[in-house]
């Protein structure tokens, strides 16, 4: 569930049983509660000025070890039952779209078979044919990028898609509301309309309010393929429904031993288990983004927008199942009992079940009911 490198700065947030949500660091195997006046809110933290240090540097209890949280930490955990929360509480949630080649591709197959898998295959010949892997190094925005425009217009396969992958602007939406992510061992959503769906394994960062990137995590940006499909108007719906967005299981800090230049390299697999046997493996890495990780949260945040508690931003996958699960040409969706795990080496496992989201607990605690039992606390 953790980094292998035992050098990481962990933080993360947990619910604990009688109390309420708390900011907790990983020393080791203990999970230690550093919930206090200074630091009450993961946001709190973030703010700092050099997040890592305090985290390290606050005094806090002991609560329980990693493996008994980890234990706790399922679909089957009650309202007040200690199990993992997601890292981010104020923070916005934002997510940047089709900001890898391959995927980018299958964004295009998407659209051309307005959401019917049934026409994906065939489709998925055509745009290759005239796109293959021509996109792969192109930076969006540039000279080069615009003769491909040119070219693929010419051919009746410009897409929105395309322009968000190539062109100068990059698509960051909001996946989900603050305090509205489920942690690693919760159930992940799908909204009931959907027949053609998939996980979509990405890194996350944590920016502060200043812009400055003070961490990263793992996440799992659940996505409708056939609802996106049929309109990019819809993608509200495709993204963001009752627990829908996985984040977790720990924010790595930035410190001496990790930052940026990790993130870049970030390796990133995925493997789905199904009830019925069926098993999907998929990978990601960092290291064929079209778009830098720091180009995002600048387009992200600034003089044109700001966010005062801060985001985390998911920067988008290579991975675009096409492996058939069920009839011939149709690729790969999800079913009920789906378990998926992204995992990155320097950053753990991020594990979740799939259920349709009118299945998993309704979300009930909001912003409102935090600062409501951090006052209770005496934590404001």
């Amino acid at each position: 569930m953790v980094p292998d490198d035992g050098k990481a700065t962990l933080v993360g947030r947990i619910w604990r049983p009688g109390i309420g949500p708390a900011v907790v660091r990983l020393d080791g195997d203990a999970v230690v509660d550093i919930t206090s006046r200074e630091l009450p809110t993961m946001q709190a933290l973030l703010e700092a000025d050099d997040p890592a240090a305090a985290a390290r540097e606050a005094g806090g209890d002991t609560v329980c070890t990693l493996a008994e949280l980890t234990a706790c930490s399922t679909e089957d955990a009650g309202a007040d039952d200690l199990r993992l929360l997601a890292p981010p509480d104020l923070q916005a949630i934002k997510a940047a779209g089709v900001t890898f080649a391959e995927s980018m591709v299958e964004r295009v197959i998407e659209e051309q078979a307005a959401g019917d898998a049934d026409r994906a295959e065939a489709i998925r010949a055509r745009v290759k044919s005239v796109i293959g892997d021509s996109l792969s190094g192109i930076e969006p925005g540039s000279d080069q990028a615009m003769q491909v425009k040119a070219v693929l217009q010419e051919e009746g396969l410009w897409s929105q898609y395309l322009e968000v992958g190539i062109g100068p602007d990059a698509e960051v939406f909001t996946k989900c509301q603050p305090m509205a992510s489920v942690g690693s061992g919760a159930a992940v959503g799908l909204h009931p309309v959907s027949s053609w769906n998939n996980p979509e394994p990405e890194v996350v960062l944590a920016v502060n309010s200043r812009g400055v990137v003070v961490g990263a995590t793992l996440g799992n940006d659940v996505n409708l393929r056939d609802v996106e499909g049929r309109s990019a108007l819809l993608l509200g719906k495709a993204k963001d429904n009752n627990a829908s967005c996985a984040l977790g299981p720990f924010l790595r800090l930035f410190d001496e031993g990790f930052g940026m230049e990790d993130v870049r390299r970030a390796e990133l697999t995925m493997r789905v288990e199904g009830q019925d046997g069926f098993v999907l493996e998929g990978h990601s890495s960092m290291t064929k983004i079209s778009r830098d990780p720091a180009q995002i949260v600048a387009q992200t945040i600034g003089a044109h927008h700001q966010y005062p508690d801060g985001f985390f931003l998911f920067l988008g996958t290579m991975f675009a199942p096409v492996k058939d699960r069920g009839a011939p040409g149709q690729g790969f969706t999800h079913k009920g009992g789906d378990v998926v795990t992204i995992s990155e080496p320097s950053l753990g496992a991020l594990s979740n079940i799939v259920r349709l989201s009118t299945e998993c607990p309704e979300w009930v605690f909001g912003t409102a009911a935090l600062m409501r039992n951090l006052a209770q606390r005496g934590l404001l």
